[in-house]
């Protein structure tokens, strides 16, 4: 297996669709939305197998001190293969120069991004307004 990686926000909705439910992420119901995101942010680095989408890093910055890593997703198939820690090494790399990169991580990937360099914050958590399109 050779996985290429690109910097592109060019996707079709399908492989959208196709790698965001492949780890039950409700936003993969909403492709169009999805793939019209993709073009918005400041960084997308994606991971492709041949032609198949197997993981994608998005990053949104202020231009100058602070990125947030808003999506990072690797297809369960390809778990173990250092996707996802290449994809954070080319943001890391991208910020090298900026304050603060900041990620919200879940429970059962904190010890993913804490090998990644990460720190948990002891004095802030994550607030979340969610709401589902209809």
């Amino acid at each position: 297996m050779n996985i290429e990686y690109k910097d592109t926000h060019d996707f079709g909705c399908d492989e959208l669709k196709r790698l965001f439910l492949s780890v039950e992420w409700s936003s993969g119901q909403f492709p169009e939305k999805l793939a019209a995101a993709m073009r918005n942010f400041d960084t997308v680095y994606s991971a492709w197998d041949v032609d198949k989408l197997v993981g994608m890093i998005c990053a949104m910055d202020d231009g100058i001190m602070n990125a947030y890593v808003h999506y990072l997703l690797v297809d369960p198939e390809y778990h173990g293969k250092t996707i996802g820690r290449t994809l954070v090494d080319m943001v890391k790399q991208k910020y090298k120069d900026y304050m603060r990169i900041a990620v919200i991580a879940y429970d059962d990937e904190m010890h993913f991004y804490e090998n990644c360099g990460f720190v948990k914050s002891k004095d802030a958590s994550p607030m979340f307004i969610t709401s589902l399109w209809t």
